[in-house]
């Protein structure tokens, strides 16, 4: 669902979008900016999910520990 909002910018930044942006597109321009510092992803529920894959959580630390003793035995 949609919404309406009424902004009110300064006279240069409404020419600008309108100049380079065009007037049909500045709303989806402006969410897109906006979106990720509003919206929360679900990156969140992603990331528990993950963790309660056991199988998935023993192979990351198998990788992890195997990549620190390389990196332990590389010149610097």
């Amino acid at each position: 669902m949609q919404k309406k909002l009424t902004i009110t910018v300064d006279e240069e930044v409404y020419e600008g979008l309108h100049k380079i942006i065009g007037p049909r597109k500045i709303s989806k321009f402006i969410e897109g900016l906006v979106r990720p510092h509003v919206v929360r992803s679900n990156m969140d529920l992603a990331y528990s999910q993950m963790a309660k894959d056991k199988k998935r959580e023993t192979e990351a630390l198998d990788w992890a520990e195997i990549t620190f003793k390389d990196i332990a035995h590389e010149k610097g």
